[in-house]
């Protein structure tokens, strides 16, 4: 089984994102969901947002980064929207990544000035008409990341919701958020 870094998106550790890493738990895997906003939970993105501007998004991004120092390095990294920040960046940066899993969102590989390891699996998962996933360069930066020749997938869903796959959100989408978990299983079941 595999073990995988989880991070939470700009809403934080909502009912549903602890119910998404809890599916995870009840396949087998081992699932740490560090919290980078100290308990702080917001009703809509633009809150969440504005909690993370004011947090300093350099700053979340190390805490991220440190949450990964007490755990081993064999590691799969995976985040929801805000949460692929730390996740992509250990997942290129630090040494013994066994996989990748980034959910509506994905930074140019150069965000963190190193290659894309050689050979390390990712999947990229968001809606083809979500406007911060499709229009503001996320699904460009997958398109370029798994058209290098990088072992990966892409999964884009119908939809223009960000935040489909969290069951406690309006965004929610029963039958994506089912489609999007299959698939991530699948893809930890190869890992593990």
């Amino acid at each position: 089984m595999a073990e995988v870094l989880l991070f939470h998106h700009a809403q934080g550790r909502t009912a549903g994102f602890l119910g998404f890493a809890e599916q995870l738990r009840q396949a087998g895997h081992t699932v740490h969901t560090p919290d980078l906003f100290d308990g702080h939970t917001f009703a809509s993105l633009d809150d969440g947002l504005a909690f993370a501007g004011q947090a300093g998004f350099g700053n979340l991004l190390e805490r991220g980064v440190r949450a990964a120092d007490a755990l081993p390095s064999e590691l799969v990294y995976a985040g929801f929207s805000l949460g692929v920040m730390p996740a992509q960046k250990l997942a290129q940066t630090r040494p013994g990544a066994r996989g990748a899993l980034f959910f509506e969102s994905c930074l140019p590989v150069s965000e963190f000035d190193t290659s894309w390891p050689e050979d390390l699996p990712v999947q990229v998962h968001g809606m083809d008409a979500d406007p911060i996933f499709a229009s503001e360069g996320d699904l460009d930066a997958a398109l370029a990341l798994l058209t290098s020749g990088k072992h990966g997938e892409l999964f884009l869903y119908p939809g223009n919701q960000h935040l489909f796959a969290d069951s406690s959100l309006l965004s929610y989408d029963a039958d994506a958020a089912a489609l999007l978990t299959r698939r991530t299983l699948d893809f930890l079941a190869t890992i593990g």
